[in-house]
């Protein structure tokens, strides 16, 4: 029978500890306190942010959204980064995605400062997680991080397995290969170029995909056995509005070990491991 990978009883478990070591650090006079700089009007990004703010509230930490003019220049942009940077008591700062056109080829993760990069895009930060670093020594990105706390709290082995992933975003593909990689798992990485992705897909134990093309994966690139364990990172609309993953969830999810589901799997699991990524930052300011 196939088991649906929700993140709910993961983010319910993990969350106990995280409201008791912000407790701790309110008896130091020390709230985790995060901002993020929402550019422009885009619903999905005003989602997102209020969803970072509602979960960061809600195990008692602070969050304020910075909203910016999508009109903003771009030296404005980098002196208003800048300016945050150097907030007293401030423990984390990130930049919501996308940013708007003339400012959509900024390197966001070095525009802040690595101690504050809690969404592990900083070169510091990454440069660490190729060193085979143990997540908690930096600041690991988010997915990724959330991707593997989500397998290991369904005791999914990830060592000496076949991993595919679908995307090299610098988001997700790429630093999601490296941290595989750094707990012994065979990765693959497949995007636009590769050939024969079916072939990868195939003869993986694990497949994750972060294309954003909606239902992409479907039977035809899992093989027979019924024992793969499939990830979905891709969050897309259909034509009628609904949400719906990479993978084509309701034709597969019985001929699979393993599935998450779009919503309520990796998604929430970001969250949770942007709200872990602020409590060791504040921890460190002890």
């Amino acid at each position: 029978m196939t088991k649906i990978l929700y993140a709910q009883p993961v983010r319910d478990k993990i969350i106990v500890d995280l409201k008791s070591r912000i407790k701790i650090l309110k008896r130091k006079n020390i709230t985790p306190w995060l901002k993020v700089v929402l550019v422009g009007d885009d619903p999905s990004s005003h989602i997102y942010t209020r969803n970072k703010k509602k979960f960061i509230e809600k195990i008692g930490g602070k969050c304020d959204i910075i909203k910016v003019e999508s009109s903003i220049k771009e030296l404005q942009f980098r002196q208003l980064i800048e300016s945050l940077s150097l907030e007293k008591g401030l423990h984390g700062l990130l930049i919501q995605l996308p940013l708007p056109n003339h400012l959509s080829h900024i390197d966001v993760g070095n525009l802040i400062d690595s101690n504050l990069d809690v969404d592990g895009l900083n070169s510091s930060n990454i440069g660490e997680l190729l060193k085979n670093k143990e997540p908690g020594k930096y600041f690991c990105p988010c997915t990724p991080k959330g991707i593997l706390t989500l397998l290991q709290y369904y005791d999914i082995p990830i060592s000496g397995k076949n991993v595919c992933i679908l995307g090299r975003s610098l988001i997700v593909g790429k630093p999601l290969a490296n941290l595989l990689t750094n707990y012994n798992a065979t990765v693959t990485t497949c995007h636009s170029k590769t050939e024969n992705i079916e072939e990868c897909t195939k003869r993986a134990d694990l497949i994750i995909t972060a294309i954003g093309k909606p239902r992409f994966l479907t039977k035809k690139f899992i093989n027979k056995s019924g024992n793969q364990i499939l990830v979905d990172v891709g969050i897309n609309k259909t034509s009628d509005g609904k949400l719906c993953g990479d993978i084509d969830f309701e034709e597969i999810q019985k001929n699979v070990a393993g599935i998450t589901p779009v919503p309520g799997g990796v998604g929430p699991m970001t969250i949770l491991s942007l709200a872990q990524n602020l409590l060791q930052a504040a921890e460190k300011s002890l």
